[in-house]
């Protein structure tokens, strides 16, 4: 029989802690069920712990979690026969921020967050108060394991709750809701319906390893979770079946994974995570509002969407679940705390996908290709960072097309395999695209000489290849940039004493050139890169490349605007007539109108555009007029 309550007031400032909670702590109100579930959870989780350490207590009832509704009363039970607690427990769990200030309250969770302090993510306090989103009173019966009186807690949220003695059939914990109207466009459902209990908890519990039924008045239904933690079981006890179901079931995706990677962290700690390659790229891959992170559980407890802490953003296509039995969360579990043990997982995490990646790229070159075709781009966004800690292994997993052959996929080992006796860089080119960059005059002499070079289109490549990075103790060297000296010591003198011939032949030409051109260009000079084009566009060693400099404009960052050079190809046909009409007449206006040409011919087989094309065009029209008889 219920004794005389006693009544308790909250202080001033906890009830306007309460009410923050309740109106700001969690942006979707069903998580009060989440939240009361993982208490019961918690709590079965501790007898079985207490029956196993005192046998004593040990017990035949299946421990379970039931919920019970009264749609005339308007009224949602969570009961579990779990350790339960005594009214001292009660008073210490349930009325933490009752009995603390809002400053000590703050302070208790600095120092938890300071001290990386463990704790179950059900402790009873904040996660308990979420109910109030959805209920105008709150009554909690419980009884602890080991003793024959309950406890009796009612709060209305209002500034005070009662406490009494009361009676309890078996051990456990009743927590009774008198829920507010449904208000669905304000996110509150009828949670006196079963099909939105049923959504919720399948939604969000559907992993805890106790079953939670509808209770009935002929009894108990099924289990409205599946209980079956996937990630928590042998490889070998899965059937490929059921991982294609779980990866639609988290992803919402009907083609198959390209791979399924589940990972066992046991040691220091605890964690459990099962995670999947997609064979396609989704139409959001590069929108800043994509989804993106696993799902983060613990103890098979569904916690958020989007745990994007949990693997760096260049592996935001990986879908999946990680259940970290011993993580820290913070007062509303909608954000983790930075723990410790985030940065053990996802460094774990990372690890399996790298060497997932690097095992298919080895053993599946076509799945790798599948791969590569739809993330590649995503990947090489590790390489743009600079304090990114497995960029050796990124570079292995790099491919991409070379002048060899433009339409195979060629790593940097493969192509290190194959340099040249005496070649001590990896050359490469990077272009607005495929096609593009494989047919650039700047490879005219690479490929003459019959150096390799790899060829990269992807707008990030600029970003990454511009820190010259290594591969090993091979640099990487654009062909676009510097001069570039090929072939033996007595090739490259035999070179230069002819570049220095035609050089000297054709100085006074180029220096017309430039001056006609000297507004839109650093300097006009012979080309050691050109055997059959008249023109190309390079940058000084030190310079950045126009196509750099126009992708840092379109991300906003303001660049001091360097003017690329123009290259002549001195054996071409034209220049010797250019040579021939500036001999004759220096003031030739055709010399200028070519000039024009030769820097826009150059422009398109850089960039695909011309970033004048007034002066090109009327340069092109003029030189048809003299054409034309």
């Amino acid at each position: 029989m219920t004794q005389t309550a006693e009544r308790h007031e909250f202080q001033a400032e906890v009830k306007q802690l309460l009410d923050l909670m309740v109106h700001s702590l969690y942006s979707d109100k069903d998580v009060f069920l989440r939240e009361l579930v993982s208490n019961a959870s918690d709590a079965l989780d501790k007898r079985r712990f207490e029956q196993v350490t005192k046998p004593e207590l040990a017990g035949e009832a299946e421990l379970q979690i039931k919920l019970a509704i009264d749609a005339e009363a308007r009224t949602l039970s969570i009961i579990d026969n779990g350790i339960g607690m005594t009214r001292d427990e009660v008073v210490k769990n349930i009325g933490t921020i009752a009995r603390s200030g809002t400053k000590e309250f703050l302070a208790q969770l600095a120092a938890a967050k300071a001290t990386d302090a463990p704790g179950l993510i059900g402790q009873f306090g904040v996660g308990f108060y979420s109910a109030f989103m959805v209920a105008d009173e709150i009554t909690l019966v419980t009884r602890r394991l080991g003793t024959d009186t309950a406890t009796r807690w009612h709060s209305t949220g209002d500034g005070s709750y009662t406490l009494a003695d009361d009676t309890r059939a078996e051990v456990g914990t009743t927590v009774t809701l008198k829920l507010k109207p449904a208000d669905p466009e304000h996110g509150l459902h009828d949670y006196a319906t079963e099909s939105i209990l049923s959504t919720v908890v399948k939604r969000y519990s559907d992993f805890v390893a106790y079953p939670i039924q509808l209770a009935k008045a002929d009894g108990d239904g099924e289990p409205l979770n599946s209980m079956k933690a996937i990630w928590d079981r042998p490889k070998a006890e899965v059937t490929e079946e059921e991982y294609q179901e779980f990866y639609r079931h988290v992803s919402h995706d009907w083609a198959p994974p390209l791979r399924t990677i589940p990972v066992r962290m046991e040691g220091t700690f605890e964690a459990y995570a099962l995670m999947y390659l997609p064979t396609k790229a989704p139409f959001d891959l590069y929108n800043p509002e994509m989804k993106r992170g696993l799902q983060l559980y613990v103890k098979r407890v569904f916690v958020m969407d989007e745990c994007k802490e949990i693997l760096p953003t260049y592996l935001r296509f990986v879908r999946g679940v990680v259940d970290a039995h011993d993580l820290s969360l913070n007062v509303s579990r909608e954000i983790l705390q930075k723990d410790r043990q985030i940065q053990l997982i996802k460094k774990q995490l990372v690890k399996k996908v790298l060497g997932t990646l690097d095992e298919m790229k080895r053993d599946k070159p076509d799945d790798y290709r599948t791969f590569w075709t739809a993330f590649g781009p995503v990947l090489k966004e590790g390489l743009a960072g600079w304090d990114v800690p497995d960029k050796d292994k990124l570079l292995d997993l790099v491919v991409t097309g070379s002048t060899k052959d433009a339409a195979a996929l060629v790593s940097f080992a493969d192509y290190v395999g194959r340099m040249k006796d005496g070649q001590d860089a990896i050359y490469y080119l990077t272009g607005p695209s495929p096609d593009a960059v494989a047919r650039s005059p700047l490879l005219e002499r690479f490929t003459k000489a019959g150096y390799e070079v790899l060829l990269f289109a992807d707008p990030i490549d600029e970003l990454w290849l511009e820190q010259a990075p290594t591969f090993g103790d091979k640099r990487l060297v654009s062909i676009a940039r510097g001069d570039i000296e090929l072939g033996t010591d007595e090739e490259r003198k035999a070179e230069a004493a002819k570049h220095d011939e035609r050089k000297a032949e054709l100085g006074d030409l180029l220096a017309a050139l430039r001056a006609a051109v000297q507004d839109e260009v650093k300097d006009v000079r012979l080309s050691t890169r050109l055997t059959s084009s008249a023109s190309c566009l390079v940058a000084d060693a030190d310079d950045m490349t126009p196509r750099m400099q126009r992708m840092m404009a379109q991300l906003g960052q303001a660049m001091p605007k360097v003017k690329p050079v123009l290259e002549i190809n001195g054996d071409h046909p034209l220049v010797g007539k250019l040579r021939v009409l500036h001999l004759e007449n220096k003031d030739d206006p055709r010399l200028g109108w070519c000039a024009q040409v030769l820097l826009g011919q150059a422009h398109l087989a850089d960039a695909g555009e011309l970033p004048a094309p007034e002066a090109y065009n009327q340069a092109v029209a003029e030189l048809m007029l003299r054409a034309v008889p």
